[in-house]
């Protein structure tokens, strides 16, 4: 029996023993595997998630046990220190020895760590392994016992610099991030996208520190500051190291291995080193004069080396590598994908940028306008699959390409059926699983379910990138089949929103754990399930989230929007944007009394921010006292309707929409639904209020109300559609009835009204068949239902401060009723600010 060693056991070693244990033939191999970290492997693509529970388990590829299952003897925690070609023998550092037929080398990369004076400094780390994020949260934590302000910075702005800080900010540090170059992701993005990711992540409180050459690293033992030139200091206590990476070649360099001139252990298309008998994947192989950092040629490579070893040689690495990739980085979505940066001589790009939103998008075409070369996708990433596809597969794009980036609304246009790439499309690069093996597991009867699919052919289990576009090939083929799709929300219902609303509604449930027990897949229920039926519960019943079962979140545990410092904003309603002058001295007044920044919303509302947990009550009481209610800014409900001042002022008003503005946003106010709602009534076409822009909308025009529906800002921004024309107040709150509440009967959760009404089968003429001509029979159920919630409205501030068992919850300490003494604040423009301001 031949034996394998296979050194290293991280992502790319891992998928080796995976791969070559799967193929026939393997059973003749003996496999030993090396780690020398002190567990098995581990997904490091989705390292920053042990920041969320500190669960090394969570993160493992598999189990101790699989090996073992396997036949593979896994030896961990011990290094392998040298290659004795000759013999054809290791050794580790523990002077044990070991014989191999072939040698696997994946040992991947180590992070690179400029040679600056003082980096051997305490509170330097390194972004790596588990163990360096354990040491950073222990540093973190004494860091925060001194000073709750601690600074942290981050060396390094590109994807892993990008992820580090994000484990800045979950380890409630203030967050820099200092890069060399003259912008964010210097090598996958261009200046223009760069921009737009800065603004995004300054908006979420990261400080960028551009075109910063480190001199040395300040404090006598540990850490207080980066320094790049004499004037120009970063006062810092941690200082997070990732600045790229460097292949662990040392064991190639020993055994005398051809070894490329910046490193990297040199491979052919086999993925033998210049030695037959060993072979080098993943990120310290060196193919075609270039270390590939990411997960999918990794597993490429290794399926290469796989059969290589088992006699298949016709299995051969691709001359060329995708670099396509899509990430979330601390929650903005940014891609790339074939050839994103293009000189003018080979073809044409389009641009598509919003700032204020934080998009951009490029695209770039071939000459002839008939090909699409690449791209880059930042802030809004929804289309890069299908996008992607269209690049691998040369597949026909629109006349006007800018069609494929634009807003729909805006010229944009549904492009792409899934069913329409060919089968030879590869869907999940990591897995290399194809389009035609996903649709085949389900045409088989192998799998019948996205579960079945991903359990069978792996689709998705790698970065999980592709999860969207899997999912939409999934129930595209099971429609064709004639099968039904159910939607479950999650792990513990496999029921949809609609199928939970329905059995709620039948059943007359009141508590969480009702549902679950007679509906659920057991467990405890999670971050998704929970706040959908607690929704639920409040629409159906007409309750406030005042009670238990319907408490959401924790904005709408404590009825306002919680800040980042650990303060709240109080946003009391003003419809319509009409205030009295007493109003408008109250808000003053009691802004001033309790020290709160103060500002005017662009949706004809003053937000209060900076309240303390014990303060908000005591602020709720005196703006009842004056009039005021909850604006339900925390929750999932109408927001504001935004009005122009109409036919009473202006010249140009053609009806009087601040009169109607109030009545709606009065009419709607408090009622629960998948995602929050807002409105606008404008006096005229020339659309001061932007009603074009929100859920719902009315412009006055000769002859009634124009009503428009489904527009929304947001990430992807949506004009809204026009539904009906000239129509009456009457009529509009008729329509209005029934379209909010067939909407939150039948939307997905955390679905706008935009994404709802353009995945409704048949679009909008289905919508005024069912609103306008009632061809489902259920109009007068919809208007009874709003009616309800209408008439059963209840100030959720005033619930909370009416009632000493809820006023138990706006304590800071439940055994103390004292302040919060860590919140520390500025001035700024003569108001307050939290402490850092970032």
């Amino acid at each position: 029996m031949k034996t394998v060693i296979v050194v290293g056991n991280g992502m790319v070693g891992y998928k080796f023993c995976e791969k070559f244990v799967a193929k026939e033939g393997s059973k003749n191999f003996k496999l030993i595997v090396f780690g020398e970290e002190p567990r098995p492997a581990y997904d490091r693509v989705h390292l920053s998630e042990f920041f969320e529970n500190q669960d090394a388990k969570a993160l493992e590829m598999a189990p101790a046990e699989w090996y073992a299952e396997n036949n593979i003897e896994l030896i961990i925690d011990e290094r392998v220190s040298d290659i004795h070609r000759s013999s054809k023998k290791i050794t580790t550092a523990k002077n044990r020895e070991f014989s191999y037929d072939y040698l696997v080398l994946a040992t991947g990369s180590s992070a690179f760590v400029p040679p600056i004076k003082g980096v051997e400094k305490k509170g330097v780390f390194v972004y790596r392994t588990i163990e360096d994020l354990e040491g950073m949260l222990d540093y973190a934590a004494k860091l925060k016992e001194k000073n709750p302000g601690a600074r942290a910075a981050v060396l390094g702005g590109g994807l892993l610099g990008l992820e580090a800080g994000k484990a800045v900010m979950d380890m409630g540090l203030e967050p820099h991030i200092v890069e060399f170059a003259p912008k964010l992701m210097p090598r996958q993005l261009d200046s223009r996208s760069s921009q737009v990711l800065q603004l995004k992540l300054e908006s979420i409180g990261l400080n960028i520190h551009l075109s910063k050459a480190t001199n040395q690293i300040l404090g006598e033992d540990a850490i207080t500051g980066m320094e790049f030139g004499e004037d120009d200091i970063l006062d810092v206590e941690m200082l997070v190291v990732s600045a790229g990476i460097r292949p662990r070649d040392e064991l190639g360099k020993t055994c005398d291995l051809e070894m490329g001139v910046r490193g990297g252990i040199v491979v052919n298309n086999q993925m033998q080193t210049s030695d037959e008998s060993i072979y080098a994947i993943g990120e310290v192989a060196l193919y075609n004069q270039m270390i590939y950092g990411l997960v999918a040629p990794g597993y490429d490579m290794a399926e290469v080396a796989a059969s290589q070893i088992l006699g298949d040689t016709n299995s051969l690495m691709a001359s060329t590598i995708d670099m396509s990739t899509k990430l979330k980085l601390i929650g903005v979505d940014v891609a790339s994908f074939g050839e994103p940066f293009m000189p003018a001589s080979k073809g044409h790009s389009v641009i598509f940028e919003n700032k204020t939103q934080h998009l951009y998008k490029r695209i770039n075409v071939s000459l002839d306008g008939k090909k699409l070369l690449g791209g880059i996708l930042v802030g809004d990433a929804s289309d890069y699959s299908m996008l992607h596809q269209m690049f691998l597969n040369e597949m026909a794009i629109p006349e006007d390409p800018a069609q494929l980036i634009l807003p729909a609304g805006d010229g944009g246009a549904s492009f792409g059926d899934v069913m329409d790439l060919p089968d030879e499309a590869q869907v999940c690069s990591c897995e290399s699983v194809t389009k035609g093996q996903i649709c085949g597991a389900i045409e088989s009867g192998e799998a019948t379910d996205l579960a079945g699919v991903v359990s069978c052919t792996k689709a998705g289990t790698g970065c999980g990138g592709c999860k969207p576009m899997v999912k939409d090939l999934t129930e595209a083929t099971l429609k064709s089949l004639g099968i039904e799709v159910k939607e479950g929300v999650c792990e513990h219902f496999d029921l949809s929103r609609q199928d939970l609303y329905q059995i709620i509604q039948v059943k007359e449930y009141t508590s969480f754990n009702e549902v679950l027990d007679n509906h659920g897949n057991g467990g405890h229920g999670c971050e998704l399930c929970k706040p959908l039926v607690a929704s639920l519960m409040a629409t159906i019943h007409a309750d406030t989230a005042n009670k238990e079962y319907a408490i959401q979140d924790s904005n709408d545990r404590y009825l306002a929007n919680i800040q980042r410092n650990g303060t709240y904003s109080v946003v009391p309603r003003i419809p319509g944007g009409e205030i009295t002058p007493d109003k408008l001295i109250a808000l003053g007044e009691i802004a001033k009394k309790y020290d709160l920044y103060t500002k005017v919303t662009g949706g004809v509302r003053i937000d209060l921010f900076g309240a303390t947990l014990n303060q908000l009550p005591l602020i709720w009481k005196e703006l009842i006292s004056h009039g005021f209610e909850s604006g339900h800014a925390y929750g999932k409900s109408l927001r504001t309707v935004k009005t122009c001042v109409g036919s009473t002022w202006c010249r140009y008003g053609m009806d009087e929409s601040i009169s109607f503005g109030i009545e709606l946003e009065n009419r709607y106010r408090g009622i629960r639904a998948p995602h929050k709602i807002k409105g606008g009534v404008s006096g005229c076409i020339r659309e001061c209020a932007e009603a074009r822009g929100k859920d719902f909308g009315l412009i006055a025009v000769e002859g009634g109300w124009n009503l428009y529906l489904g527009g929304n800002g947001g990430a992807t921004p949506r004009h809204a559609e026009l539904f009906a024309e000239q129509i009456d107040n009457e009529t509009v709150i008729k329509y209005l009835d029934r379209y909010l509440m067939f909407y939150m009967r039948t939307a997905k959760p955390l679905q706008r009204t935009a994404a709802w009404q353009e995945r409704l089968e048949g679009g909008l003429d289905y919508l005024k068949e069912v609103i306008i001509d009632d061809k489902l029979g259920i109009v007068a159920d919809l208007e009874q239902e709003m009616e309800t919630l209408v008439n059963r409205f209840e100030c959720e501030w005033t619930q909370a401060v009416n009632d000493p068992e809820k006023m138990k919850r706006f304590n800071h300490f439940v055994n103390s009723e004292e302040d919060d003494d860590n919140l520390v604040f500025v001035p700024m423009r003569d108001q307050k600010m939290p402490e850092p301001w970032n």
